[in-house]
């Protein structure tokens, strides 16, 4: 089957892949009815609301109906927004006073506004609710890295395949851990393989170079919704959704100035662009927008999932202060700026859930380097030196004493980033700094990327032990290659333990730990 140009978005470029059976690109209808072929998402669901997304193919009214069964026997209809060119023709609607621990499906009509007779086929969904019942327990899984490094949509690969092995699991949602989206890695038609073969991508005109216009991050979103497995994964289990540096630019900081000398931007201003992938982002997947005036829409928040859990999800870049060597011996801006990490203290003394899991798009004490400007900087949080805390480990610290001395329980710590998977324990007793009580970090990711080697060593200001590591010995393996990872998180309901599983792109598991409730460190 050849492909067609799409409505609403420019057309795929000459000499990309023909799609077989299983990788259809969404289907459009050249009727006067609207369509909504990009699939439907949700987002953010808590105990009594959820947040439900859609993209049409020309201006309609958003409504969606909710119902306790598949049948859509009664249904009950909330009616969504106008949309149209000025959000890309998606639209968000927000759920409420729906029952909590309840599976709910979903349908979305999309409605000519000029003609209500003209309405679109459903798009249909379900996602479950948080349960009020602690013995109900909670699963889900998490990864990040999703068509980096030029690694895009390969049919012959079977697509974005990894997102079966997830769906397989039923979890209760997704953790997208960041680089959503390679907004500055542009997909070409073919890449070569170490055996002299080819890599061949379905490829689309704004994804030909990086993204420096509103219409080029919006068509970076978007390229990931041409794989049937996505789509099919986001109509069954919802998400919650952090970004990291890709969505913009590798390594980016507030303030950044792109050098005059980096030929692929014309806009020299990372502010600028930050801006407009941020509002890419927003449109792309179901989370609040941002208000002017308010706080509302900001990427850091805490989504509880009921009695055993609360997802506290950070925000790594928008208030990092600026890539550096890192020793500095007085660092408020630090990588979370201060109002955020007043925010996460506060929000982690006041959570009753026995598990408080760390939403973190960075690791803490993986040797992450930025050469971007032609100096040897730090990119994340550790920079190498094993002594007391210097630069951005100053607020980590602060943060881990006050997890102390507070004594606040079950706290887990999750990340992407390095694209390879390992767990990580921290220990005072092996640290510099050893104020803090144990604790486990568990990294996960590509999705579908390059894979990476870890980093040669750890930084023990905070005493980490690699308990396990899967990663190649080469750099940017492709997805032919392997090494594609996901992690799994299981709370049981009775017990209180929470275990996490490192699994490979087909769900075959590299790793488990079961972690004890109750425990301030462990």
């Amino acid at each position: 089957m050849a492909i067609r140009p799409l409505p609403g978005r420019r057309s795929l470029l000459k000499g990309s892949l023909a799609v077989p059976a299983g990788l259809a690109l969404p289907a459009f209808t050249r009727s006067g009815r609207p369509s909504a072929g990009w699939g439907v998402q949700a987002g953010d669901v808590t105990r009594d609301s959820a947040l439900v997304w859609v993209r049409s193919d020309r201006p309609a009214r958003m409504t969606v109906e909710t119902s306790a069964t598949e049948s859509f026997r009664n249904v009950r209809r909330t009616r969504g927004p106008l949309i149209g060119p000025g959000g890309d023709f998606t639209g968000t609607t927000r759920l409420r006073g729906l029952p909590p621990g309840e599976q709910i499906h979903y349908r979305v009509l999309l409605t000519d506004p000029d003609d209500p007779r003209r309405t679109s086929v459903p798009a249909a969904g379900t996602f479950r609710t948080v349960p009020d019942r602690r013995r109900d327990g909670v699963r889900f899984v998490w990864s990040g890295d999703l068509a980096g490094q030029g690694w895009g949509i390969n049919p012959a690969f079977g697509g974005y395949r990894i997102f079966d092995a997830m769906a397989r699991l039923d979890p209760d949602f997704f953790l997208f851990s960041g680089d959503t989206v390679y907004a500055d890695g542009p997909i070409a038609a073919t890449a070569e393989l170490p055996d002299g073969s080819l890599w061949r991508n379905i490829t689309t005109e704004e994804k030909s170079k990086v993204a420096e216009t509103l219409a080029e991050f919006r068509g970076a979103f978007r390229y990931n919704l041409l794989d049937e497995h996505l789509r099919r994964f986001n109509a069954r289990v919802p998400s919650i959704v952090q970004w990291d540096d890709h969505e913009v630019r590798n390594n980016w900081y507030p303030g950044q100035r792109i050098a005059d000398t980096d030929t692929r931007y014309t806009e020299k201003s990372v502010d600028v662009l930050a801006a407009r992938a941020r509002r890419a982002f927003g449109e792309y997947f179901p989370v609040s927008t941002p208000r002017p005036g308010t706080r509302e829409g900001r990427i850091h928040r805490v989504v509880r999932q009921g009695p055993l859990l609360d997802v506290f999800v950070l925000d790594m870049r928008t208030y990092r202060n600026a890539n550096s060597p890192g020793d500095q011996s007085v660092d408020p801006q630090g990588i979370l700026g201060r109002e955020q990490l007043e925010w996460l203290k506060r929000e982690l003394a006041r959570s009753r859930a026995v598990w408080k899991v760390i939403a973190a798009d960075m690791p803490v004490g993986l040797v992450v380097p930025d050469t971007t400007e032609g100096r040897p900087h730090v990119e994340a949080v550790a920079q190498g030196d094993p002594g007391a805390p210097l630069g951005r480990e100053l607020q980590i610290a602060e943060l881990l004493r006050f997890v102390k001395h507070r004594r606040i329980t079950g706290t887990v710590w999750l990340t992407a980033d390095v694209h390879h998977t390992s767990a990580q324990h921290y220990r005072p007793e092996r640290a510099a700094f050893g104020d803090f009580e144990p604790f486990w970090e568990f990294v996960s990711g590509p999705l579908n990327a390059g894979a990476f080697p870890p980093a040669s060593e750890l930084d023990r200001t905070f005493g980490p032990e690699r308990v396990f590591v899967k990663a190649p010995a080469t750099a940017n393996l492709s997805p032919a290659g392997g090494y594609q990872f996901f992690g799994e998180v299981d709370i049981d309901g009775g017990s209180g333990e929470l275990t996490v599983r490192l699994r490979e792109m087909d769900g075959t598991v590299l790793f488990r730990k079961t972690l004890q409730p109750g425990l301030v460190g462990q």
